[in-house]
Order: structure tokens, then sequence, then C-alpha cells
């Protein structure tokens, strides 16, 4: 078996803007919804205030100044042999509110720098429209995603960089996560991506169906638009991708795993086949759920498939209809959840599980038959400082180097079209669940801390260096 990448595979490293950039303020920018979490930790839930409160602290305002030391960044990008950096560009930034006529100038230069500094360095930039930072305004004006206006602003955003890049950029996904928004009780969640508060008399599971077809149609409408920009733009959608193992082998189990799968397969079935699937209206039937779709979004929906399908990876999680006990996961998301008892998890109780990755892209491969991007993976992890030495993550290069070891077979043995891989937080950033610093995923040390204080230099770990060879290698050196 050949035991290399393919040619040209991408190799790299993936961010995003709130969570790192920093200069919430700084020319032009206006308020996103990232602007108003302050940090919190894995035992206590960040804080959405009200508008910026005067006292509170707010990691991603500062970040880690991405946006003044780009340069600095890069050039440690590119000796890794890094050829390709996700990032996202920040709507607000752009749009400062939102719902201007006209862009602010000042934003699209900063992007236009930062991607030219990328391509000077033989690093192809691969771009998200949409990552949990959309104009605040757009929240506390109109309801965030629940309101079809929202697709109108998002589509006049979208077009005006696909525009501006379209001789820069050619990979791009317009929504970070999307099928985050599907649980309501998970206020974060429903906050950074739909932009949504709910309100106790209204039926949370109808708002929340209403503003992810809205940006459904969002979507689509951006990939029609995008390729008559430049028909070589490689249009991408991205996905929270967690698979969902049954705790045993009885029918009851096997069943409810696969139906837990239907919260991620909606998205990709909407963005892969274009139509909304029988499962998902049937369940609107049952439940009395109304969905305003009209003909025209139906259209929309059908003509603006995606050519790649992109996804973070970090665990699995497990089922079953039966309460083994008072507290069944270390990383609750529903009632149904129980640990794996196969598993190790991280400290914050993600469950490690390399397997799952190559399980997870031949599920995908199987069902879609779109070639596939890994734009997170990566573990969280508090890194061991010692004065004038240099960390030992060893253990984020085995996580690293087992989940590559798999993935390498779904290409290698499976046949699995992937395109890239490209680590979480490649340098230290502000975590998005938590708002901490200590949770760390980088080969790059970034001195901060989670009040905020340090001096932002810069130093390399370890696993820099090792991450540099499987670059080197492509892939064959793990």
């Amino acid at each position: 078996m050949k035991n290399t990448f393919p040619n040209h595979f991408l190799w790299g490293g993936a961010i995003a803007a709130h969570q790192a950039e920093g200069a919430w303020n700084v020319d032009g920018k206006g308020i996103s919804v990232a602007d108003v979490i302050t940090a919190g930790s894995h035992q206590k839930n960040r804080e959405i205030t009200e508008g910026i409160i005067s006292g509170k602290y707010y990691p991603n305002h500062e970040g880690i100044d991405l946006y003044h030391k780009y340069k600095e960044d890069i050039s440690f990008f590119k000796e890794m042999g890094f050829n390709c950096l996700r990032t996202s560009i920040a709507w607000a930034r752009i749009f400062p509110n939102g719902d201007e006529e006209s862009p602010n100038e000042k934003g699209l230069l900063f992007y236009d720098n930062l991607f030219d500094e990328l391509i000077a360095n033989g690093i192809t930039p691969i771009i998200t429209l949409s990552h949990f930072e959309m104009p605040y305004h757009l929240v506390t004006e109109y309801g965030g995603w629940r309101n079809k206006k929202v697709i109108d602003f998002f589509v006049r955003y979208a077009e005006t960089v696909l525009n501006r890049y379209k001789s820069k950029v050619k990979y791009w996904m317009t929504f970070n996560e999307i099928n985050n928004i599907y649980g309501t009780e998970n206020e974060f969640f429903s906050f950074v991506t739909g932009g949504l508060k709910y309100s106790e008399d209204e039926n949370k599971k109808e708002v929340m169906f209403q503003s992810a077809m809205n940006q459904l149609v969002a979507s689509a409408r951006t990939v029609s638009i995008a390729k008559k920009i430049n028909p070589e733009f490689e249009m991408g959608c991205m996905l929270a991708y967690v698979p969902v193992y049954p705790y045993s082998s009885k029918p009851d189990d096997v069943l409810l795993a696969q139906q837990e799968m239907q919260s991620r397969h909606f998205f990709l079935d909407v963005h892969c086949h274009g139509n909304i699937p029988n499962y998902i209206e049937l369940s609107w039937e049952r439940e009395n759920i109304t969905v305003d779709v009209s003909d025209e979004e139906l259209r929309d929906l059908k003509n603006g498939t995606v050519d790649y399908i992109a996804i973070s990876y970090y665990m699995s999680n497990t089922v079953t209809r039966e309460t083994l006990n008072s507290e069944t996961t270390s990383y609750q998301t529903s009632s149904v959840v129980v640990d794996n008892p196969h598993l190790l998890a991280n400290e914050w109780g993600w469950q490690i599980d390399p397997v799952g990755l190559r399980y997870s892209l031949n599920e995908l491969y199987n069902r879609y038959r779109k070639p596939i991007m890994i734009v997170e993976n990566g573990l969280g992890a508090e890194d061991t400082v010692i004065p004038n030495e240099k960390i030992i993550d060893d253990y984020r290069i085995e996580y690293l180097a087992n989940h590559i070891t798999e993935l390498k077979k779904a290409i290698l043995i499976d046949g699995v079209d992937v395109l890239g891989y490209t680590t979480w937080g490649p340098i230290d950033i502000v975590s998005a669940g938590t708002g901490e610093m200590k949770k760390r995923y980088g080969f790059i040390y970034v001195d901060r801390d989670d009040q905020g204080n340090g001096s932002l230099s810069r130093s390399k770990k370890k696993s820099f260096d090792w991450y540099s060879n499987v670059i080197k290698t492509n892939g064959k050196d793990l």
C-alpha cells in the first residue's frame, strides 16, 4: 500500500477571525455576536450580555491580536510547511451592522493584505464566510436568522467579498458548523450559530427550523452567485460531525443512533441534494411545526448545491434508550447520550476516538459522493510552561498522529476522496466554547492567560517540529 497522501493534498491549520484577530473595534469594525460573550470555563458557561457591559471580560475583544501580528504568525505557518490556512472573514468588519448598503473599505483592505501575505508565502487561503461572528445589530434589530431579511443581508455581504477576492481565494465555505443551531436548549450555540435568543412563549423548535432553513437558502443563493463570479470557485458547506454509535446491539439502540444522526444529515441532505428530506418534513407535520419556505427558495436550494463537504471532527457520541445512571456522560448533549466505555476523554469531557474519523469519512463519502475536507481536528489541553524550555506536548502529537493514521486509511484503503486536513488552532487562540486560553490546541504557544494577562509573544512547542515533518513527508512519517 502507498504510504503517503495524494499529491497536492492540502496540509495546514484552521482558525476563526473572532478567536484570533482581536481588534474588535478597530478600523470601523462593528460589534459581533462573539463580542458580547464573556469568558467562562468547563464548569461555568460563558455569559451572553445585552451589549458590552463595563467591567466584564470579553476575551474575543483582543484574541491573540492576529490583526496586527498576522505576518509573524504566517511566517511560523510557512516554516511548518503549510500549503493552506483556513480562516474566516469577520462579517462585522465588512458590514459593521450587517444591514448597510455599502461595505467598510478598511475591513476589506485588511483581508486583501492577509490573503496577499498568505499567497506570497505559498499558503492557499480557505475561507469561511460566517464563523460564529454575525453582526450583533442583526440580533437586536431583526432577531437573528429567524428573520428572512437576514438572508438578503448575508447574500449582499457574501457577494461583496466573493467579488473582492475572486482572484485570491478558491476554496470557500458558507457557514461554520451550521448544524450547531439544531439544539434549542444550548443557549451558546443558538446564539453564535443563528443569533437566536428564544422567548418563553414561542415554539423554539419552529424558530430553530425556520432559522436553519433561512441559512440554507442563503447558502444556496451564495453558491449560485459565486459560480457566476468565478466558475473555478470551490464552494463548500461545513458541519460539526460527531458520529453517534449505539451503546449496545439492541435494535432500539441502533435505531436511536440512526435517528440521532438526522440532526447532522438534515443539513447535508439539503446542501448536497438540494431538497428537504422526507424525515424532516414528516417531523414538522407530526409536531405541528410550520416553516415558511417559498417555491422560489426551494428552487434556490436545488440550484445551489455545494461542491465539497467540510467537517470538524473531535469526538464521537454514544446513545441508549436505557438510562444507565444519574450521570451518564461527562459531555452532555442530550438525555440519551452516554459515555462510551471503550474510549477515554480529554479534560473537557470529549471522548477521543481516532477510528471514528475513518468511520465518519466513509459514512459521508458513501452517502454523498462529494470530496471531503477536514477543516478542524485537534486536542484542547493545558500545556505546562517551564521558563526557557520548549513545551513538551506529546499528548497532542499522539492525538493528531492517531487521527491522521485513520485518515490515511480512509484515503488509501477505503478510497474516500479527501481534499485536505487542517488542524484546529495551529496557534493558541481563545476557545469558542469556554472563552479560555488554557484550552490550547496550537503548535505555537501564545503568552496569554484566562484573565487576559501576558505578552502575546509566540513560541514553538515540540509538536511544531513534529507537524512540520508530517507535512514535509506528505504524511509518511507520523
